[in-house]
């Protein structure tokens, strides 16, 4: 007997019905098998293994047809096409950069919900739309799902808007149920000499020295064309720092750790003012999720995506197809 699809034709008619009438009677009428097993009376395990040979001779088909919103196939090619772990997209009905954070900040709260367990040590960057989206939209939940929560970069850009950089932290910590530690530090300053003085601190150096247990990072992915937004609230590097990092062919960038087209590290004087975590540091972290959407984040996140600098990407539907054309 055939066990392989088309295995049907040499299958006996009565052998058949008999098929026919248990998968009916278990996947259609909705009895269990010890049900089946009593009715027809045979044993249980041959009614385990009659359902098994439905499905395999193509009898019993299982169909999944995703309901109007959800984008598995559109997840699947990304996926597959940047050798990533998992994505996740959202279904914003417009461009516009608010349905964009609305959607991705929903995805981001439901994926965030469902994957962290209690033992998760979590990293999160400075300052980001697209990270507040998600952990606004986020619920506390009644078990903990963070063991501690980790602020992995300084603020950035005017000092009086720097401590925003500490409410995304204080949040995710809030809604995990984990222990708040926080990055009291400007992201860049004036030298190496001045960033490594501020390490030097003892509970800035603590807090440095958490980077590398992490477990998860949470992180924006940002372009060298930094938002309005970014601009007009202060929370932006100062031109000047962009047109070096555009010149030296910078599209995007990750906790401050910029790169190119194709991924790879673009090394400025830049890179050695920043206070946050290194880029081997963040690459070595075992799980890493980039959330970010909208054209103007496009040639950023597929940057990001080459490099490997995320493992996960949580991102809109727009984008996603993009990444896949």
């Amino acid at each position: 007997m055939s066990s392989g699809p088309g295995g049907a034709g040499r299958v006996s008619s009565d052998r058949m019905s008999l098929l026919v009438k248990i998968a009916r009677m278990y996947h259609e009428q909705g009895l269990r098998q010890p049900e089946i097993a009593d009715r027809l009376h045979i044993s249980q395990s041959r009614v385990s293994r009659f359902l098994k040979e439905a499905v395999s001779i193509g009898i019993v088909r299982t169909v999944v047809v995703p309901p109007p919103g959800v984008f598995s196939e559109l997840e699947e090619a990304v996926r597959d096409r940047y050798g990533l772990t998992d994505v996740v997209v959202a279904g914003p009905s417009t461009e516009d950069d608010s349905a964009v954070l609305a959607a991705i900040g929903g995805a981001g709260a439901a994926y965030l919900e469902t994957t962290l367990i209690g033992a998760e040590r979590v990293g999160i960057s400075s300052w980001s739309a697209s990270l507040l989206a998600v952990v606004e939209a986020m619920s506390p939940r009644a078990a903990r799902s963070a063991e501690v929560v980790v602020q992995v970069l300084g603020g950035v850009g005017n000092p009086r808007v720097q401590v925003q950089a500490t409410r995304l932290t204080d949040r995710l910590a809030q809604v995990t149920g984990g222990t708040g530690l926080y990055f009291p530090a400007p992201g860049v300053v004036s030298s190496a000499t001045v960033r490594d003085a501020l390490l030097a601190d003892p509970y800035i150096s603590d807090v440095a020295a958490a980077w590398s247990t992490l477990s998860v990072v949470l992180v924006g992915i940002g372009s060298v064309q930094p938002s309005p937004l970014l601009v007009s609230s202060g929370n932006a590097l100062p031109e000047a720092d962009l047109e070096l990092l555009r010149e030296a062919g910078a599209v995007g960038d990750v906790c401050l750790r910029f790169f190119d087209a194709d991924g790879a590290l673009v090394e400025t004087d830049l890179h050695e003012r920043i206070l946050g975590i290194s880029a081997e540091a963040l690459r070595a972290t075992p799980r890493k999720i980039g959330v970010a959407g909208g054209p103007r984040k496009f040639e950023a996140i597929r940057a990001a995506a080459r490099g490997g600098w995320i493992d996960v990407l949580i991102t809109d539907s727009f984008t996603a197809r993009r990444l896949v054309a």
